[in-house]
């Protein structure tokens, strides 16, 4: 079959750092990007200094990271043929790998979800919808924050599904709800003198949605289940419980709450992940802009304002007032546990996972049952975590084995990863021309920063506290040399293969006088795209302190000569930015979903093969309506679930002047939902 090259839509503007609108910067990270970079440090480029900065005996093991990977058959990234760009593959004639098997979306602006010829698709579930026994219908004109207490919160982002035993066709939902954009939500909003009440609404619109869902048998359509037992909403003033070696420390210890153990709510909920004792886990990211007057505060690594905030919570609440509280921000930034079979258990906050700006946490076990958490740091120049829990998960379903793999992860080690390209660095020149080995590619470690144990934790890092660690964890990284990287947000290890992927958005930063320049890992200053980084654990052992790495995808336009497809012939492949959140399919291809697309196109959903003839075959599967982001995404095998985050959120937009007209359509407020696609024949995604 002949392919044709997709077309990729230019703009006239790129004056706002990652395609963003300056309403969402506003509201999402507290206008992070015209922030100074919090991470000043001057850790080197690697490949220019390993005689100095490793130990010979550290040199050893990482060349014999590749050695053995490639050994082992199970995916060298940095040995295998199928990863060399010098290796030209040209794929047999077909539908596509399995699971891709679909005609790619092409690039667009339109203001719906656009998804292949052949698939439905339906909103599950929108804001404001009652999911609580006594919530009532949706009123934009009469919110509440009672009303909203019970009802679906603002600004889906991650979503999970899981099994609901007992009740055919039916799986719980978990959602996030990020962040509030009152401008979008209340008519005539003042952002200089906010109401109590419209205060109270988005306290109650922040947090997460547990869920029923249920699916149409004969198609994939997907419909909330209102009022189930199992329904629950966590807010911005549900009380957490903190655990781990930091709990009841100074450190996070308030007027409100002199024990250090107990939290009131949760706070921008990015992504996140399941664990395979059936919890879900999500991730405290932009914490910082929820604070305001830190001119006094301890941790300046972590961006927070001296002056107001953007919604002024502090005029109602004296914990979100730095100079007031100081330890309340060190409260949140951390990987939050909800127990979604459970309405009335109390939600964790695990120090032991270190607090930073989680874009997520994904899970998987080692050989022998413990657990591994990935997590990223979405700051530009931050780095990437792994934690690898000290105790084995349970089997069963009683009481003691579910508060004992509520405990998993506790006690462990926290690590930070730290890259070693294998190219000097005088081929790495900014532009993202390979280097003379024809990859972008190397090994790297993960480098111990505490380890918590029942008795007690103890610190790796010269001059820090196991305690220090654990609350400025960035700190800690700096201390270390980690390799800074370009946005770590979403990182998931392949079920199939083992290997780790971690979508690198971009880095407009990168290169510019004062700043980081290219490294191996990072190899294009100006970074507006993105990349995808692949990982192979020595041993494939999830416990490994070694890998191999190389760039699976180097994100932008296929006819730029700086992008890169796993060697996929670029003529056939969709055009991609800004590469977020991932999940994998029951095949083993990665979904990709954007936010901030710097080609013109509104933010979209792909599907990438990560291994066999195909491997890069990179597909577009949706694109989002005006201003929204692709969020979620869960991929089953006859359905796809995406998070449509923040629709119609474009300058000069409100209200009364709304930027779009999804999904209601004219004359009714935008609003954020979940949307359910399927293949109308029935049959398998993508097959």
């Amino acid at each position: 079959m002949r392919r044709i090259t997709l077309p990729v839509i230019r703009t006239s503007s790129d004056s706002h750092p990652g395609g963003r609108s300056a309403l969402t910067c506003r509201f999402r990270c507290g206008d992070a990007c015209f922030h100074e970079v919090p991470n000043t440090t001057a850790n080197p480029y690697v490949g220019d200094v390993i005689a100095t900065a490793l130990s010979r005996r550290s040199v050893m093991r990482a060349a014999a990271v590749v050695t053995a990977t490639a050994a082992v058959g199970a995916a060298g990234a940095a040995a295998s043929p199928e990863a060399s760009a010098a290796t030209r593959r040209k794929p047999s004639a077909g539908k596509g790998a399995r699971g891709l098997r679909f005609s790619p979306v092409a690039p667009n602006t339109n203001d719906a979800v656009t998804v292949p010829e052949g698939y439905g698709q339906n909103v599950v579930i929108r804001w404001g919808e009652p999911i609580l026994r006594g919530a009532p219908a949706f009123d934009p004109e009469k919110q509440t924050a009672k009303a909203q207490s019970g009802q679906f919160g603002y600004n889906n982002d991650f979503l999970a599904l899981l099994p609901l035993p007992g009740e055919r066709g039916r799986q719980i939902l978990v959602a996030n709800h990020e962040y509030t954009d009152e401008v979008l939500m209340f008519r005539g909003y003042d952002p200089e003198n906010p109401t109590r009440e419209q205060v109270e609404i988005a306290w109650a619109a922040h947090g997460l949605s547990a869920v029923v869902v249920e699916g149409e048998r004969r198609t994939g359509k997907l419909v909330a289940v209102p009022r189930h037992p199992l329904n629950r909403r966590v807010t911005a003033t549900t009380e957490f419980r903190l655990t781990g070696p930091a709990a009841g420390s100074d450190l996070l210890r308030t007027s409100a709450d002199p024990s250090g153990t107990k939290v009131l709510g949760t706070l921008n909920n990015c992504s996140g992940g399941t664990t395979p004792w059936g919890t879900t886990l999500h991730g405290e990211e932009n914490f910082n802009q929820y604070f305001a007057n830190a001119s006094r505060a301890t941790d300046k690594r972590y961006g927070l304002g001296s002056g107001a905030t953007e919604r002024k919570w502090e005029r109602f609440d004296k914990r979100f007032d730095v100079a007031q509280e100081p330890n309340e921000p060190h409260r949140f930034g951390y990987v939050v546990e909800l127990d979604p079979y459970d309405p009335d258990s109390t939600p964790r906050k695990h120090t032991a996972l270190g607090r930073f700006k989680h874009e997520g946490a994904t899970v998987r076990l080692t050989e022998d049952g413990r657990p591994v958490v990935y997590s990223g740091d979405d700051e530009r120049f931050d780095y990437f975590y792994k934690f690898v829990g000290s105790k084995r998960m349970r089997k069963g379903s009683g009481r003691a084995v579910r508060e004992h793999n509520l405990s998993l992860l506790d006690e462990g080690t926290l690590y930070v990863a730290r890259l070693t390209g294998d190219s000097p660095s005088i081929e790495i020149d900014g532009t993202g021309r390979l280097p003379a080995d024809g990859e972008f590619d190397g090994s790297g470690e993960w480098i111990p920063l505490a380890t918590a144990t029942a008795d007690g934790a103890v610190s790796h890092v010269e001059g820090m506290t196991a305690e220090e660690v654990f609350v400025f964890t960035r700190l800690a990284g700096d201390k270390v040399g980690a390799t800074k990287m370009d946005r770590p947000e979403d990182i998931e290890p392949n079920p199939h293969t083992g290997k780790v992927y971690v979508a690198l958005t971009n880095n407009s930063n990168r290169g510019r006088t004062g700043y980081a320049g290219a490294d191996e890992a990072n190899p294009r200053n100006l970074n507006k795209h993105g990349q995808v980084l692949e990982l192979t654990e020595r041993w494939n052992r999830a416990d490994s302190r070694t890998f191999a790495w190389s760039l699976f995808l180097v994100a932008g336009d296929p006819n730029d000569p700086a992008t890169y497809f796993a060697g996929f012939p670029k003529d056939q492949v969709s055009p991609i930015s800004c590469p977020d959140n991932v999940a994998f399919d029951p095949h083993g291809n990665l979904w990709i979903s954007t936010d901030g697309n710097q080609l013109g196109s509104h933010d979209g959903l792909f599907g990438v093969a990560t291994r066999g003839e195909r491997r890069g075959e990179l597909k577009q599967f949706a694109t989002m309506p005006n201003g929204a982001e692709t969020c979620g995404p869960v991929i089953q095998d006859r359905r796809v679930l995406v998070a449509v985050q923040h629709p119609g959120e474009v300058d000069g937009a409100s209200v009364d002047k709304p930027a779009s007209t999804w999904p209601d359509g004219p004359g009714r407020i935008v609003r954020p939902a979940v949307v359910a696609v399927w293949r109308e024949d029935g049959c398998d995604i993508g097959v």
